[in-house]
């Protein structure tokens, strides 16, 4: 006699396996995602890492729009100087990115950049005004730096941040000038330690953009009518900015999804966030109207 009495529960075996077959078929809702590390700096006014105005720059506003726009993946907000950024966007093992560079020929070999995403004024030279007539020699009629001759002279040293691109000419000035008059800075919070040092004596001007010099200034007490700006002869009023990542085939994946929300949130929300802390907002805003126009 034949024992059936297996039989009823073997279409519910089976029903199981189905089931677990088709589970495992199916992506979990659950499943990791990929985690894109963006590599901030202390970069006032873009992003700011304390004070009264800790996370109110403007890519510091800009950043959880961004990201909640990009939900394939998890997102981690890693602090780290110009130096340590660079470095890790170059290597191949690492998936970041970060919203504020400069394009140049040199990162390019190894670093994926967007489209334009914002414009800065350009960097110049932050001097104090006590120290004017040591700078007068190679100050142009129409109010310029000269700053290659300033440099060839020999008579100021002037401090700069490590691997900090500052656009093509100035770039250029600082790599055929003599390196000696060049105080390089590798540290956090670069540009405000540097305004320390020159008041300190250490070197007698700073290169920087404006807006970054004046926010520390004014962070420190320093009466901005204790500084002088003086920008590059030759050199653009805007430098543009972009978001670098890394050039893997992840770092072009998220790159494609970042261009196309940032061709939106460049003119809609990231140039307003900007002009609150230029110097003369409404002119920024009214430049900004051909920001993008090619």
């Amino acid at each position: 006699m034949v024992n059936r009495s297996w039989w009823p529960a073997r279409p519910c075996l089976l029903a199981l396996l189905i089931t677990a077959t088709l589970f495992a078929a199916v992506p979990s809702q659950g499943q990791a995602k990929e985690t894109l590390i963006w590599l901030l700096r202390d970069f006032p006014p873009l992003t700011i890492f304390s004070g009264p105005f800790q996370g109110q720059g403007a890519i510091d506003k800009l950043m959880p729009e961004l990201i909640a726009r990009m939900p394939q993946y998890d997102h981690q907000l890693m602090h780290v100087n110009r130096a340590r950024g660079i470095q890790m966007l170059q290597d191949p093992e690492v998936f970041a990115c970060d919203p504020t560079l400069l394009w140049t020929a040199e990162r390019e070999k190894h670093i994926l950049f967007s489209i334009p995403t914002y414009a800065t004024p350009a960097n110049g030279l932050v001097v104090e005004q006590k120290d004017h007539a040591l700078f007068v020699p190679f100050i142009t009629e129409d109010g310029y730096i000269d700053l290659a001759a300033l440099l060839n002279s020999h008579t100021v040293k002037i401090g700069i941040v490590a691997e900090r691109s500052y656009g093509p000419l100035i770039d250029k000035v600082l790599k055929t000038s003599t390196q000696d008059n060049l105080v390089l800075h590798y540290g956090n919070a670069a540009v405000g330690s540097m305004l320390q040092m020159a008041r300190m004596g250490r070197f007698q001007a700073m290169i920087s953009y404006w807006p970054e010099a004046r926010f520390h200034a004014q962070q420190q007490g320093v009466p901005l009518s204790e500084l002088e700006f003086y920008s590059v002869k030759d050199a653009p009023k805007y430098q543009f900015a972009h978001i670098g990542c890394s050039k893997t085939e992840k770092g072009r994946e998220a790159m494609e999804i970042i261009n196309r929300e940032m061709r939106v949130l460049r003119t809609t929300r990231l140039i307003g966030f900007y002009a609150q802390w230029m110097a003369k907002p409404e002119e920024y805003l009214q430049d900004a109207k051909t920001f993008f126009d090619d």
